[in-house]
């Protein structure tokens, strides 16, 4: 019995260590592969902070004042001459251009709705010029760039700009951005003016977006695209937050290396101290309540053959230069008016995210998002009406468009939806 027990006590020490052996061996092999792959992931975030840091040196120029809006921005009124624009290396050493003349027949928006019953528009400020604050002469506002709104990206590199082939409605949709626009092609455009409601549409994640914007395009729907773009959008991915804001963007390779939002690259050059590209603006149409709207010009300058930027009554904002692009060096091919989004939908059902004031185009003024007054620029720096305004929607059971023509509002049309409904599952 004596001899079982010296065995039994024997032969458990021996298995368990066995038994430690191969955890051992087992986990000499995970633990090192986790080690390598947690130090593998602290330095991928290690370089990502480094290209940020990188980044917002870059964007943020030395300001002469700071201030502060209501919103959370910090707007920097940097010297006019050391603006992101001045970067591109066709542009440094220049110095902003004095403002061109106007087209002839161009009226400020008029404040007046199509419906003698329903409240007037009125136009609307950004937010951050509330209390009274402003830039210098001498200066423009520029929205600072935060860490966390490049760590927000879906790649640094890609900061501040639309994912490749997205952007201006095609025959077919590609990256899930759907539209329900108003074109007119077939002519030589030098420019194009419309007024719209701003309304805050819910946008369903961070990685999509609402706008209504005026498109400005030439070139084939290729890699050579051209575009020049400008309205209103509310983007949680790009500033942070849900609010709707004043918003450029351009491309001469259809969105593949060149062109960005606002002033998030070199390019745009800013002439005017009291507009912020990128900041909220305020207040926004409520449903069956008041509506509000901006009207925008977008012409180019017959001298210089430069593309300007006009925001609100008679408030010119600044130009992108012709030595941006290739085809609207000359002129534009094309002009859309309207809305779009981006459907990254979950589980094969439609996004949520709304269309302008999330309605759709029947429900009229004061429930649907609308553009009023669509002019274009001819040959000889003249606005006139728009002719064959064609209207287009990609999918009307998610987001419609109904264009219509008055002698107050003119061309215009009503567009927008919900997103995800029982026609739109």
């Amino acid at each position: 019995m004596q001899m079982g027990s010296s065995i039994s006590i024997t032969i458990f020490p021996l298995g368990l260590l066995f038994l430690l052996s191969v955890f051992s061996s087992f986990c000499t092999t995970v633990c090192i592969s986790e080690a390598r792959n947690n130090t593998l992931r602290v330095g991928e975030e290690l370089r990502k902070y480094k290209r940020a840091r990188t980044l917002l040196k870059r964007l943020n120029k030395p300001s002469l004042k700071i201030i502060q809006s209501p919103d959370g921005d910090t707007i920097d009124c940097v010297p006019i001459h050391k603006q992101p624009a001045f970067d591109h290396p066709r542009l440094r050493g220049e110095k902003p251009l004095e403002p061109p003349k106007r087209p002839r027949g161009h009226v400020h928006a008029r404040n007046i709705s199509n419906n003698s019953n329903q409240d007037e528009i009125t136009h609307i400020q950004q937010l951050w010029t509330v209390s009274g604050e402003a830039c210098p002469d001498g200066t423009i506002p520029i929205r600072r760039t935060k860490e966390e709104d490049i760590l927000r990206a879906r790649s640094i590199k890609r900061f501040g700009r639309k994912p490749v082939a997205a952007g201006v409605r095609r025959d077919s949709i590609s990256s899930g951005h759907e539209h329900a626009v108003g074109f007119v092609m077939g002519e030589q455009y030098y420019g194009a003016k419309a007024s719209m409601n701003v309304w805050a549409p819910r946008v369903a994640s961070q990685s999509e977006f609402s706008l209504s914007q005026i498109w400005v395009i030439s070139g084939s729907f290729g890699n050579d695209l051209n575009t020049i773009e400008a309205g209103w959008q509310v983007s949680p991915q790009l500033y942070g937050d849900n609010l709707p804001r004043f918003f450029t963007y351009w491309t001469t390779d259809a969105y593949q290396a060149t062109g960005c939002y606002n002033l998030l690259c070199s390019g745009f050059v800013q002439t005017n101290n009291r507009i912020a590209m990128g900041a909220a603006i305020s207040p926004t149409s409520s449903y069956k309540g008041a509506q509000f709207d901006i009207s925008l010009l977008i012409w180019k300058d017959p001298n210089h053959g430069n593309w300007w930027l006009e925001f609100g009554s008679g408030v010119l904002v600044g130009y992108w230069p012709s030595v941006l692009f290739s085809h609207l060096a000359d002129h534009a091919s094309m002009i859309q008016f309207g809305g779009e989004i981006v459907n990254t939908g979950s589980n094969g059902f439609h996004s949520e995210t709304q269309m302008g004031s999330g309605h759709f185009a029947h429900e009229g003024f004061g429930k649907s998002a609308y553009f009023r007054n669509l002019e274009i620029v001819d040959w000889d720096n003249s606005l006139i009406p728009l002719t064959n305004l064609r209207v287009l929607a990609d999918h009307p059971n998610c987001y419609d468009i109904q264009g219509g023509i008055n002698t107050v509002w003119g061309n215009y049309f009503y567009f927008g939806g919900p997103g995800r409904n029982m026609k739109c599952p």
